[in-house]
């Protein structure tokens, strides 16, 4: 059968409550999230490696919370009394906030001196491995708990390749799930990548997803790497 075109229309990665799967992994942070605003303290940091899913459940708290959500690196020229009175913040990627740790400072005292302001900070690594200098920032950020999310486990990734292809009303058997959970990147990015290249590979081959055309994706996949 020849290969046929396909259009290359955008799938929407989703964040709501309902999408988040828990595991083994992000149980414990999953957790301090729904007890929010029971917090032991108003900045909570949430700790993990690219593509565990920090974003999708500070997407979660920030539907929740009503927080305005900004990278870290946007801290300078920020007009942080304005956005300190928004109530509850989504700091992302403070571990690539370089440049901007007076800001940084200045918004964890502002954030402590309001009682109905939250801040929730996600980065890849515990705060002394971000390269920061002042010392004050550093003391504060140590003081501040943490809940941190593994990469995602066997069940995890499994339980999230299932999701995906259902959302595609993709018909895939379970051997071709148990197949890819054994040889993909532990990453839900990963994870949502490989979903999109068998749905357009099995679109142009006109033909259901199978082991062995997963096979090819993957050994394409390493050959382009």
């Amino acid at each position: 059968m020849g290969r046929q075109l396909t259009l290359d229309l955008p799938v929407e990665t989703r964040f709501g409550r309902e999408d988040f799967l828990v595991s083994p992994s992000n149980e414990r942070a999953f957790a301090m999230f729904e007890s929010w605003p029971q917090w032991p303290d108003h900045v909570l940091l949430l700790l993990g490696p690219t593509g565990a899913g920090k974003s999708h459940l500070g997407a979660i708290w920030a539907q929740m919370s009503g927080a305005r959500t900004l990278p870290a690196s946007a801290l300078a020229g920020a007009d942080l009394p304005a956005l300190v009175a928004g109530g509850a913040i989504l700091l992302e990627d403070a571990d690539k906030a370089g440049g901007t740790e007076a800001e940084f400072f200045h918004l964890l005292n502002l954030v402590r001196s309001t009682p109905d302001c939250w801040l929730t900070i996600t980065a890849r690594s515990w705060p002394d491995g971000w390269g920061l200098k002042t010392a004050d920032l550093i003391s504060r950020l140590r003081l501040a708990p943490a809940v941190e999310i593994s990469e995602p486990d066997d069940a995890l990734v499994r339980a999230v390749l299932v999701k995906l292809f259902h959302d595609r009303q993709l018909e895939v058997d379970i051997s071709v799930v148990e197949y890819l959970v054994l040889r993909i990147e532990r990453s839900l990015d990963a994870v949502r990548h490989i979903v999109d290249l068998l749905d357009r590979e099995a679109l142009t081959v006109g033909r259901r997803i199978t082991r062995p055309m997963a096979g090819d994706v993957l050994r394409g996949l390493e050959k382009g790497s």
